[in-house]
């Protein structure tokens, strides 16, 4: 739905009836991703497309209908071996298309609007519908999540559900995924099962590696697992090259202060970014630190000994960086997992980005008796960015 977004802002503002199918589920090599849309007014004017034209004649027809109806639909399509005519897919994929009417009053349209003005306004938004489950809540609702977990809108059952349902797309949306969500009709994981279908308006966060060390290039891989976009700068060419790391979305020859000071003033880093410092060189090292530790970024870590932090830390309180700054530093870098290998230190160090990011404490589960699974932690505040002298 996203995708048509600035479209139906002005339907909302219109008050305009239509109706809205979105694709839902993928399978096979389906020419449309989920998120695709195509809505239809009841005058009959549409816009947006679900399969690049294989059916959108038919799923014209499904918006018409609900529209008249008032009763959402899900519909599958395929393509059929034994009716070359049937409507379906000519590439042999399957699409799930969600069609819901949206008439003036409707539930769902104060979250759609509020979604389609922050996608406007190019702030980060998640979009979340109820695409299986009870019948009540198929089509009645809708939630737009913003990035600190609160929300505009509801689903249409219990309260529970809404802040459940918030908190799970607050989870994607700081990853920038677009995906589906099975939680229970109460906001648990117990109950019937209802199923959302949450997009995300945002870019995947950025995880920035400093140092294009053998460590770095097992960091990369963690990092696009996690669904980063993974960055790698070095002032070292030598060390730099595509070859050394292939899962890198950048690699960047530079030094490490002077390319994270444009990244900032270019408006490219927030707070999902983790800036990982590798270098084990304090000519590298401080003044990247000076600089990161002022940044509104989530997560700054840097590897080394505990002597190697002592000495790194001294030399920041020398250059005039204040402890609250400091205090933001994970240094040694990563959770205690005892690691050793390339492999087994990215592991400590992305799980300890993931803790960061969701407010986790790091302790084995077993040792622990909160909820396992949070809504995001409050943002903090972090001093404005401060070009380095």
């Amino acid at each position: 739905m996203l995708d048509i977004a600035s479209e139906l802002r002005a339907w909302c503002a219109a008050e305009t009836d239509f109706a809205l199918a979105t694709v839902v589920s993928v399978t096979g090599s389906a020419p449309r991703p989920p998120g695709a849309a195509l809505a239809v007014a009841g005058t009959g004017t549409a816009l947006g497309s679900v399969s690049g034209g294989c059916v959108e004649g038919a799923v014209y027809e499904l918006c018409l209908e609900t529209l008249a109806s008032g009763d959402a639909v899900r519909h599958r399509f395929g393509y059929s071996d034994d009716d070359a005519f049937a409507v379906g897919l000519t590439c042999g994929g399957v699409l799930d298309v969600l069609v819901v009417p949206v008439p003036r009053g409707h539930p769902a349209r104060p979250a759609l609007a509020a979604a389609a003005d922050a996608v406007a306004g190019g702030r980060p938004v998640a979009f979340a519908s109820v695409t299986d489950g009870p019948a009540e809540l198929l089509g009645r609702g809708a939630l737009a999540v913003w990035p600190d977990g609160t929300f505009d809108g509801t689903l249409g059952g219990a309260p529970a559900l809404d802040a459940t349902a918030a908190g799970e797309a607050a989870a994607l949306l700081a990853q920038g995924r677009t995906a589906d969500v099975v939680i229970g009709t109460q906001g648990g994981v117990c109950g019937e099962p209802v199923t959302l279908f949450v997009e995300s308006a945002a870019a995947p966060p950025r995880l920035l590696v400093f140092g294009a060390i053998d460590f770095a290039a097992a960091l990369v891989r963690a990092g696009r697992f996690l669904g980063c976009h993974v960055t790698v700068c070095d002032a070292r060419p030598v060390f730099t090259t595509a070859e050394r790391f292939p899962g890198a979305d950048e690699i960047v020859t530079d030094w490490p202060h002077r390319y994270l000071d444009a990244e900032a003033r270019a408006g490219r880093l927030d707070a999902r970014t983790a800036v990982c410092v590798l270098t084990h060189d304090a000519k590298f090292d401080v003044p990247l630190l000076e600089l990161a530790l002022r940044l509104p970024v989530g997560y700054v870590g840097a590897m080394g000994s505990r002597r190697t932090h002592r000495e790194r830390t001294a030399r920041l309180r020398e250059a005039g960086v204040p402890e609250a700054a400091l205090a933001r530093l994970r240094s040694p870098i990563g959770l205690d997992l005892a690691a050793r290998t390339p492999e087994e230190t990215a592991l400590s160090i992305a799980a300890e980005i993931v803790a960061a990011r969701h407010g986790g404490t790091g302790l084995p589960l077993s040792r622990t008796s909160h909820t396992i699974h949070r809504p995001p932690p409050t943002p903090r505040t972090v001093t404005a960015p401060v070009p380095l002298r």
